[in-house]
């Protein structure tokens, strides 16, 4: 990739047998900095940017100096950390061991910061608290 990071799985060309258009298979993005377009724009899309980080202090400064705030998810064996990240980060969905905390029917669904845009948060009783500030947590432990 041009700005630097490692191409763990190529998504690009790819083609879908009896459809005309243009597709992009799930596509892993490994050793992101963040200085990086992929880290600094908001991509959506099957593209996973892996970002690490030397402490989890500095995992979570690097997730809060995202001026986005859509998710972020934390794989991890340690309670105190899941604690210390849900309250401590500025993302509208956060997973502890849940790769994407995609919210269903059931859960608001929308970002924090640059990534909230127009009535995300709109569905169901939560159209009542549309102008809240919500984070919706999604966890699985085993």
């Amino acid at each position: 990739m041009a700005d630097g990071a490692q191409v763990a799985l190529d998504g690009r060309n790819k083609k879908v047998e009896g459809f005309e258009g243009s597709f992009v298979g799930p596509t892993i993005l490994d050793g992101v900095t963040a200085d990086m377009s992929v880290a600094k724009d908001e991509i959506f899309g099957p593209v996973l940017a892996i970002m690490r980080a030397d402490s989890f202090d500095d995992a979570v400064k690097l997730v809060n100096s995202s001026r986005y705030g859509n998710a972020a998810s934390l794989f991890t064996a340690s309670g105190k950390h899941a604690r210390e990240f849900k309250y401590r980060v500025n993302a509208g969905n956060i997973g502890i061991n849940v790769g994407v905390a995609a919210a269903t029917a059931s859960f608001p669904f929308g970002g924090k910061k640059d990534s909230f845009f127009g009535d995300l948060h709109g569905q169901g009783p939560d159209a009542v608290d549309f102008f809240m500030d919500r984070k919706i947590v999604i966890e699985r432990w085993l």
